[in-house]
């Protein structure tokens, strides 16, 4: 087999026996982005980071930014810790009518392969085609057929082969892009409540899938293209909501994984893996479950490395020069409460002790305010024009207080944050690689 990408070359190693997998952080925040860098100069990794239709599209998204936009602050990013652009794979999650899914399809999908052509001209590398979701004049009445969301996923293919072609036209050696499809896709950012039985995703349904898709692909004379296809999303039984976990159990998912093996040049893509404990990670990716998606808790660990040093500023500043970010937030959340509303219920107070702690992590919409940004560099220059004494730093910051006596991390502000979000990337690292070693602080 031709090893021509980070997946592809997953995949041969799999097929050898060697444990591996591809953690794929799906976020926009700075912070967090910083952070997977960071981390991923360790190893000289290959990082993955991807970009939503929501968050990124050709109107902007609610980051404001376009395909390639959002590659040129991802480089900037890079540029800033030192990270070297060409380990850089960018992906592009959810792609598809998603943003316009109440419009008839006509339009709707229009405006998604608009969508897809300008993520593949940017130099996307990864490409999730979503047509999952019913669309504007789709019955209401039953399920939304595989054989519907084949040929639209199918449909979306085609323009980025197209787009392809064009990007060969300048560089001859351009890379293909690596695709994921599927037809039981999990909603972007978490379910807002977990039931007590999630459908995993059956194995007839997988043979389904991938059948039917390879139909739709040779309707359109593009059977030879089928091997683009790296993975398949699946539901495997992980979910999140503002406050419980779904947590995997390998037990239920074992016809599934003995029905991947029929398919060695196709991996799953877990959806949601947010918050599941080390160890479950690591079973999804002995599994087969070796591309595994995390955004919300990434964010949420950013977020409660901020609220920590909220607190240690609440020790060490005079009142009066306080950022008091958490105030911040609470005031722009409530101002334009459009990202949230729908999704926190219950009582004023419920809401806003989910506005904070939800695991479902809302609050991101709102980090790139100015109003906001403003807030945590004041936050940041309080703390690093004063003293923070470690046992202070220890009541808020434990696993940071350590790498701190033990010389393995500088006392800043910024870098305190970017580390509590390293811990949760730690999880991914652990899953992904053999004999990894979680936190290296023991």
């Amino acid at each position: 087999m031709e090893i021509r990408d980070a997946f592809h070359d997953m995949i041969f190693k799999r097929n050898m026996g060697i444990h591996c997998g591809i953690p794929s952080y799906c976020t926009a925040s700075g912070i967090v982005i910083e952070a997977c860098l960071q981390q991923g100069k360790r190893f000289g990794d290959d990082i993955l980071i991807e970009g939503t239709s929501n968050q990124v599209n050709q109107f902007g998204g609610y980051t404001g930014m376009r395909p390639e936009e959002f590659k040129q602050f991802v480089y900037g990013l890079a540029d800033k810790v030192s990270f070297s652009r060409d380990r850089i794979i960018l992906g592009g999650d959810h792609l598809g009518p998603l943003v316009w899914c109440k419009e008839p399809e006509a339009s709707a999908m229009a405006k998604a392969k608009d969508l897809v052509r300008e993520y593949v001209l940017a130099g996307y590398k990864k490409i999730h085609l979503d047509t999952s979701m019913r669309l504007g004049d789709d019955s209401t009445s039953e399920p939304l057929s595989v054989r519907t969301i084949a040929r639209r996923g199918a449909e979306l293919f085609q323009v980025c082969e197209k787009a392809y072609q064009e990007l060969l036209l300048t560089n001859p050696n351009e890379q293909r892009p690596s695709y994921v499809i599927g037809s039981e896709v999990p909603i972007p950012g978490g379910e807002q409540e977990i039931t007590d039985q999630i459908a995993i995703t059956k194995p007839e349904d997988l043979h389904e899938t991938i059948r039917i898709y390879q139909e739709e692909f040779d309707k359109l004379g593009m059977k030879d293209l089928f091997s683009s296809i790296v993975a398949i999303v699946v539901q495997p039984g992980v979910e999140f909501g503002d406050e419980n976990i779904a947590r995997y159990n390998r037990v239920e998912t074992n016809a599934l994984s003995k029905a991947l093996t029929q398919y060695p040049g196709i991996v799953l893509e877990g959806h949601s893996t947010d918050y599941q404990p080390p160890k479950q990670l690591k079973e999804m990716v002995e599994d087969g479950i070796a591309i595994l998606k995390v955004g919300p808790a990434l964010t949420f660990a950013a977020r409660e490395g901020l609220f920590a040093l909220s607190m240690i500023e609440q020790e060490l500043i005079p009142e009066e020069k306080r950022a008091n970010l958490q105030d911040v937030i609470e005031r722009k959340m409530l101002k334009e409460p459009k990202n949230w509303e729908v999704y926190y219920k219950g009582t004023e107070e419920e809401q806003k002790l989910k506005r904070k702690y939800s695991l479902s992590d809302r609050s991101r919409y709102y980090f790139a305010d100015r109003d906001i940004q403003r807030a945590i560099e004041k936050l940041y220059e309080n703390l690093d024009s004063t003293h923070i004494p470690l046992g202070l730093l220890h009541q808020y910051m434990p696993t940071q207080y350590i790498k701190i006596r033990d010389g393995k991390l500088t006392l800043k502000a910024a870098e305190l944050v970017k580390d509590h979000v390293i811990d949760r990337i730690e999880d991914y690292n652990y899953a992904t690689k053999t004999n990894y070693m979680i936190g290296g602080i023991v």
